[in-house]
């Protein structure tokens, strides 16, 4: 282990985990299946958002692929495999799926801490949905995204619907899940899917970058922040702006806070500490 990196067992080869300079860096590894999501690799990577969003050693998590991609979504080869599935009644079916949405990209919504999607190659199906459901995402220019759900007669699932309508609007998320077309990068960042797109050999570094910043930045009013902008989707103006005052008055209180006037006066870069 390098010194200022701590390795994490996720319990399987198919998902990589290391903490450096407070950065959780979660690598969706298959990059023979271009990352697809696998009954080993999921339940990890469940595991790995809570754990990682639950220690307050992290101040802020990354997410990407190794190799050529970030996530191809669902193993499409093993849905043919998979028609004991048929078997199972209805009702438990819907209740398994929706535990497993809420308990991947419902629990990354729900870190209170900035979340980075790092996007090497492809996204696709429910890997875009992982995608989206970060905070910021960065693109390498050979990235793509694709909904691909209506290409193999399904119609989407952990949260892909609600993600998009409130990136790109109700016109464009129609249009992206009906056609399941594939969308460069700059187009991508054109829709607002992406942040940034960089070089690809840029990729990694850069949003590893963002990642250690926003690590190292007032996580207590960053927390607050992220609050404001979940409750501003389903509010009103007003409501919207008392919540905002609650949260103004709560991160003038902190430590961080007296610190960033300090060092604002002193013209130095602030140490925040959290509290």
């Amino acid at each position: 282990m390098a010194e200022g990196r701590i390795e994490i067992d996720t319990g399987t080869s198919e998902l990589l985990c290391e903490i450096r300079d407070r950065v959780a860096v979660i690598t969706l590894n298959r990059p023979e299946a271009r990352n697809a999501l696998s009954d080993r690799l999921t339940p990890a990577l469940r595991r790995m958002v809570k754990q990682c969003g639950d220690d307050p050693g992290v101040g802020a998590l990354l997410i990407t692929g190794a190799g050529s991609a970030f996530c191809a979504g669902g193993d499409v080869k093993g849905m043919g495999a998979s028609s004991n599935k048929a078997e199972i009644p209805f009702e438990e079916r819907v209740a398994d799926l929706r535990t497993k949405q809420r308990t991947l990209t419902g629990a990354l919504m729900a870190v209170r801490k900035p979340t980075i999607a790092a996007l090497p190659g492809p996204a696709a199906g429910a890997g875009l949905a992982l995608a989206l459901a970060c905070d910021i995402r960065i693109a390498g220019e050979s990235a793509i995204m694709s909904t691909g759900y209506a290409r193999i007669g399904l119609t989407g699932d952990y949260g892909i619907a609600w993600l998009l309508t409130r990136l790109v609007g109700t016109s464009r998320a129609r249009e992206l899940m009906f056609l399941s077309e594939r969308i460069d990068a700059r187009r991508c960042e054109t829709l607002g899917l992406v942040n940034r797109v960089v070089p690809d050999a840029e990729m990694r570094e850069a949003s590893f970058a963002l990642a250690r910043s926003l690590a190292e930045g007032p996580s207590i009013a960053l927390a607050y922040i992220k609050d404001n902008l979940d409750h501003a989707l389903k509010s009103d103006f007003l409501d919207s702006m008392d919540q905002e005052a609650e949260n103004m008055v709560r991160s003038s209180r902190t430590t961080d806070h007296k610190e960033a006037v300090r060092a604002f006066v002193d013209k130095r870069k602030p140490a925040f500490a959290g509290r």
